[in-house]
């Protein structure tokens, strides 16, 4: 399958890998907003700021850290639901893995998009009120 899919992608087909398996981006029917949204917290509170953003309708596209040594770090997420993020967070736990955001203290991006822009500014109003969103 890795391979298979490497070799896609030399042709030049966009797959993306997300803890979910691979997937091909969906054409959006609708015009899409997207935006990049600067936060910190502890890994604790990672449940309530994601849930936060699926709840208003956002979805999260990614994690990103700025790590001192290699630089960029992404990890795909692709969540939409609350299911989708309860699903994380059980692979997360079960695989007693760090999240990236432990490499920098908590700080992080995500890429998200949804189909409003009023979404998205929602969800940074509730961040912001957690004391999660960075300016």
């Amino acid at each position: 399958m890795v391979q298979d899919v490497a070799i896609l992608r030399a042709a030049g087909d966009e797959i993306l890998s997300t803890p979910r398996g691979y997937r091909l981006p969906s054409a959006a029917k609708s015009p899409v907003h997207r935006a990049v949204l600067a936060c910190r917290h502890l890994p604790e509170q990672t449940e309530e700021e994601l849930q936060i953003l699926v709840d208003q309708g956002v979805r999260i596209l990614d994690v990103v850290v700025e790590h001192e040594l290699y630089g960029e770090l992404r990890g795909a997420l692709m969540l939409e639901s609350r299911a989708d993020v309860q699903d994380f967070l059980q692979r997360w736990r079960a695989s007693k893995a760090s999240l990236l955001s432990s490499l920098t203290k908590g700080v992080h991006l995500h890429h998200v998009e949804a189909n409003r822009p009023a979404a998205i500014q929602r969800a940074k109003e509730q961040l912001q009120a957690r004391g999660f969103l960075l300016r």
